[in-house]
């Protein structure tokens, strides 16, 4: 199996993002814009929320691949590189989960 990464699925989201959108899905989406790409997210969402309720591991698999797809589409849309959710990632992992959520909590 190949290491295909997060940052190589960006590539093509943005890729595909500047083709026609007769000719392709994430073109359509993006010039779409937000409404439809977030609708289609929340969509993605709530499959992967039902595969796994139903221990459906092939298709929460299968959903799971959609999810992250469409929200690089939204994230694309709004602007927002695949490396600003990994520096947040990254920020949140160097302390415990309980005191990060304390700390938007008081804020």
């Amino acid at each position: 199996m190949s290491e295909f990464t997060l940052a190589d699925l960006e590539k093509i989201v943005d890729a595909r993002s500047k083709a026609s959108p007769d000719e392709s899905w994430t073109a359509k989406l993006v010039s779409a814009g937000q409404p439809k790409a977030a609708k289609k997210l929340g969509e993605e969402a709530i499959e992967a929320v039902m595969a796994a309720i139903a221990d459906d591991r092939e298709n929460l698999t299968y959903e799971a691949a959609d999810l992250l797809y469409h929200l690089l589409v939204v994230l694309k849309v709004a602007g927002i590189p695949l490396h600003s959710v990994m520096a947040e990632l990254e920020r949140r992992t160097a302390q415990s989960g309980l005191t990060e959520k304390a700390s938007r909590q008081s804020s």
